[in-house]
């Protein structure tokens, strides 16, 4: 029996972070010739995972340039993608989420004939401006993928509903998977010293929609929520590289005694602080799935969700981005110890770390 080509297909660090482990079990199966190629949508975070799991891509694109516009980007991606296709010709190429890289890298493998399988499928908000580009971007990918791996039964749902009917497999989510490979026994970092007995607050802020008015009113709430509460907590806020967000969290949380503000964090130190944390503060959509594991709350400075199990299970709480309404929760989820004890109890949704292994086992079946 000839060998199946598997073509695997990311760009960031999200993407690599719940790709990798999949491209691990691909590769234990002798049924599959797995190619990885990577397209640098995010450069010096995507080869520090890599690095980790000891994944070697066939190609590398190397997209990003200085001040490149989406459309830019997406043309890159379409451009490059076109080469890996005709040189590779792959029974299916993978794609993961709703990145730019995801949604470019689907609309190739269309154009040429291709089938596509996309990872973490199902995910909705139904507005296309929250989180943007990202819901236009997955709802696109599910109008041309073959193959369906959605993460939850409510995922699946939102595809059957759109009319998707076939193909469409429960796996959960490739991010638990990762754990397994990150999370460390006797973990330290220096940050952890600086706690003195206060409990830290890890904080990620990075979404597009959120990055002029939005993001200044959380700033807002988290400096006045430090400030009430210095000698209790200890917030560590690994900055995004977009210089409108590193100025704005400088201006307004640089001069903060209970604050740290560092560079992002590589996914060892993130996952493992994580769990070392309290409660998190953050609009990121991985952290959603991942805090819950180690049962810490999340408050999610979104209006909406693409994760609406989180908040139903009780692990997730969407607080949206008024400065008022940000402080209160923050301040909430400190003093009310009923409140924290509910969430961090809850059970997580996002699957029990064998998502990579189910798909491999869909994909050797329908192959």
């Amino acid at each position: 029996m000839s060998r199946k080509k598997i073509l695997v297909v990311f760009g960031t660090r999200p993407e690599a972070i719940k790709m990798c482990p999949l491209v691990l079990e691909l590769k234990k199966r002798s049924v599959f010739d797995v190619v990885v190629a990577v397209t640098g949508q995010h450069r010096e975070m995507l080869d520090q995972v890599l690095e980790l799991f000891e994944v070697c891509p066939k190609y590398d694109l190397n997209i990003m340039k200085t001040n490149q516009s989406l459309i830019r980007m997406m043309t890159a991606v379409t451009e490059g993608m076109d080469h890996v296709l005709d040189q590779e010709r792959p029974e299916l190429t993978l794609v993961h989420g709703d990145t730019l890289t995801a949604y470019a890298t689907a609309v190739a493998c269309f154009m040429k004939g291709y089938a596509v399988g996309h990872v973490e499928a199902g995910l909705r908000t139904h507005n296309l401006n929250e989180p943007f580009p990202e819901e236009f971007n997955r709802q696109s990918i599910s109008v041309i993928a073959k193959y369906h791996f959605a993460p939850t039964k409510g995922a699946q749902q939102n595809l059957f509903r759109e009319g998707k009917k076939e193909h469409v497999y429960i796996t959960g989510n490739t991010a638990i998977d990762a754990l397994r490979y990150t999370v460390k026994e006797n973990y330290s970092n220096p940050c952890l010293q600086e706690l003195n007995g206060r409990k830290l607050i890890l904080v990620t802020l990075h979404r597009r929609e959120n990055w002029q008015d939005p993001m200044r009113h959380v700033f807002h709430a988290l400096r006045r929520f430090l400030e009430e509460y210095e000698d209790q907590v200890f917030a560590l806020f690994p900055l995004h590289r977009n210089p409108m967000i590193r100025e704005n969290a400088m201006r307004i949380l640089g001069e903060c005694k209970n604050i740290r503000l560092t560079e992002p964090l590589d996914v060892v130190n993130c996952h493992n602080i994580m769990a070392e944390s309290y409660f998190v503060l953050t609009d990121s959509g991985g952290i959603q799935e991942e805090a819950p594991y180690f049962g810490k709350p999340v408050l999610v400075a979104r209006n909406v969700t693409e994760r609406p199990e989180g908040v139903e299970a009780g692990v997730l709480k969407l607080i949206g981005t008024e400065e008022e309404e940000v402080y209160a929760n923050l301040k909430e989820l400190l003093e009310n110890e009923e409140c924290y004890q509910r969430m961090s109890r809850a059970v997580s949704p996002y699957g029990d770390g064998t998502a990579s292994r189910q798909i491999a086992d869909i994909l050797e079946r329908e192959l």
